[in-house]
C-alpha cells in the first residue's frame, strides 16, 4: 500500500511543475504583449513586481502556483507518514480526492477565478486534508502500548 499511498503525492508534484511552466509562458506572453522582456526587468525584480503590471488573468497562474507551494507542503509528509506507517484503502482515496480538488482549484483559479468556486474547492481539499492528518495522528499517537508507558 506504500506505492499507492504515494502516487498521489507523485501525481501533485508533476502538476505543480505543469503549473510553473504554465505560469511561465503566460508571464513571458503578458511581458511579451506589453513590449517588455525580461531584460527591461528591474535587477533583483521578483515575481510579485508583476501585481498590477500584467493582466490580472497572467497573475492567476502565479496566484495558484504559490498556493501549489503553501499547503500542500503539509499533504506531502502526511502522505509520506501514512506510507511509512502502514495506510489503509480509504487513505489511499482520501489522498487522489485531495490532488483532484487541487487540480481542480489549479484549473479554476487559473482560468475562471470566481471566489465562490474556488473557495469551495479550497474548502472541500482542506477537508481531505484534515482526514489525513487525522488519521497520521491516530497512526503514530496511538500507535501501539508504549504510548501508554
Amino acid at each position: 500500500m506504500q506505492a499507492q499511498m504515494l502516487a498521489p503525492a507523485a501525481v501533485l508534484i508533476a502538476w505543480s511543475l505543469v503549473m510553473l511552466f504554465w505560469m511561465a509562458g503566460a508571464r513571458g506572453a503578458g511581458m511579451r504583449k506589453m513590449q517588455r522582456g525580461l531584460a527591461a526587468a528591474r535587477p533583483g525584480g521578483r515575481g510579485q513586481d508583476l501585481e498590477g503590471v500584467l493582466d490580472d488573468r497572467v497573475n492567476w497562474k502565479a496566484h495558484n502556483y504559490m498556493h501549489l507551494m503553501e499547503q500542500p507542503t503539509i499533504f506531502y509528509p502526511a502522505v509520506i507518514i501514512l506510507a511509512i506507517l502502514g495506510a489503509a484503502p480509504g487513505d489511499v482515496l482520501m489522498g487522489w480526492i485531495y490532488v483532484g480538488l487541487r487540480i481542480a482549484h489549479s484549473v479554476w483559479q487559473a482560468t475562471v477565478n470566481t471566489l465562490p468556486v474556488r473557495f469551495t474547492l479550497f474548502l472541500l481539499s482542506t477537508l481531505a486534508l484534515i482526514y489525513l492528518a487525522a488519521r497520521c495522528i491516530a497512526a503514530t499517537v496511538f500507535a501501539g502500548p508504549t504510548v501508554l508507558a
